[in-house]
């Protein structure tokens, strides 16, 4: 899967730049490429600041969703802005946009709650138990007395407390 996806990028990234060669020359295609990163680097500087800012300013519950939708886009953006790539930074600093991270988080939020809908995670609450030595086993003792009936009268036992033994 993700040689496939590599190769989708790459595919799609040479495609990007022979067009663009062939259509307003090498150099012009260096330069958007160059100005592409920068711009993508300077925007991804500021939006992560600002989702620091807003993590760091404190989230309701209503917010956090939000929030974390939003802060998972912005360090995608910033990621595809600074892989190599005329593709690949023009859609990272897309992201970074909040408008387009506002149409774009109903789609994460969906993927990722089709994603987790699949593998339930596991979570363990508290800290780690020591290691048990041996076996345990609930119950209770009980006391067995082995009694011979004729030496015992019949109105002082009860009849199920008698064991009888044949030997």
């Amino acid at each position: 899967m993700a040689m496939r996806l590599f190769l989708l990028y790459v595919v799609i990234e040479v495609a990007v730049i022979v067009a663009l060669v062939s259509t307003i020359g090498l150099g012009w295609t260096l330069l958007i490429s160059l100005a592409t990163f920068v711009v993508g680097l300077a925007l991804a500087g500021s939006q992560l600041k600002r989702q620091l800012q807003r993590l760091r300013s404190g989230l309701t519950a209503t917010t956090a969703q939000g929030a974390v939708t939003d802060s998972a886009l912005v360090a995608l953006g910033t990621v595809l802005v600074v892989v190599p790539g005329l593709a690949s930074s023009v859609l990272g600093a897309l992201l970074l946009l909040p408008p387009t991270r506002a149409a774009a988080r109903p789609v994460v939020t969906a993927v990722a709650a089709r994603r987790l809908g699949r593998r339930v995670p596991i979570v363990v609450v508290g800290a780690p138990t020591a290691a048990r030595r041996g076996d345990y086993i609930d119950g209770e003792v009980v006391d067995v007395v082995t009694v011979d009936p004729s030496t015992v009268e019949p109105s002082t036992v009860e009849p199920s407390a008698v064991e009888r033994r044949v030997d």
